[in-house]
């Protein structure tokens, strides 16, 4: 996972900001996608 999205959900989870959390979530499914999920696991 990319540092700035890491960093964008925590923020999102800490102001408990649901809109943002699920945007970012579809973001990061997303970006799975795009780029192979099996790159992105070990």
């Amino acid at each position: 996972m990319p540092t700035w999205l890491k960093q964008q959900l925590r923020e999102a989870y800490l102001n408990k900001d649901l809109y943002r959390i699920r945007l970012l979530n579809q973001c990061w499914f997303y970006y799975q996608k795009i780029h192979g999920s099996a790159s992105s696991r070990s």
